[in-house]
């Protein structure tokens, strides 16, 4: 009897490929093409999405901090003179009224730095957030 001959056979499946292996296949043209843009579409939606955040943050901030400028201003009205701490601002010393309901945090969820009366200004106060680091050393301070 005769040795059977093998057959050449013209289906390939991506795991018989023995010209380069399963890995070969996925990386080749088209594949590698859209495996690249798909990764760059998602990054510039990470990034775009990141920057909104960021700047979402920055606005929660600036209204935080005008509504603690507020209140520090209708206290010195009231009373005169400068709370001894922010505590004062929510409850008041001798008024039923308050100046603010809680202290107002930062868009990360910090305090908010007070100095009454202002730095710069005597008749001013001044509120500052230590912004995006949570440093009041590195230079992205909200005021």
């Amino acid at each position: 009897m005769a040795k059977r001959r093998k057959s050449q056979s013209n289906i390939a499946l991506p795991w018989e490929n023995t010209k380069g292996g399963f890995f070969r296949y996925w990386i080749t043209g088209a594949r590698l093409f859209g495996l690249a843009l798909t990764i760059v579409v998602i990054a510039l939606v990470v990034v775009t999405f990141r920057a909104q955040e960021e700047r979402e943050r920055v606005r929660t901030t600036r209204q935080a901090i005008e509504e603690a400028r507020e209140a520090l201003v209708r206290f010195r009205e009231e009373f005169g003179r400068c709370p001894r701490s922010t505590i004062e601002l929510v409850h008041p010393p001798s008024s039923s009224r308050r100046f603010l309901r809680e202290m107002p945090k930062d868009g990360w969820g910090r305090e908010l730095y007070v100095e009454c009366p202002g730095y710069f200004d005597p008749d001013d106060v001044d509120v500052i957030s230590a912004g995006p680091s949570g440093s009041f050393l590195i230079d992205d301070n909200i005021q």
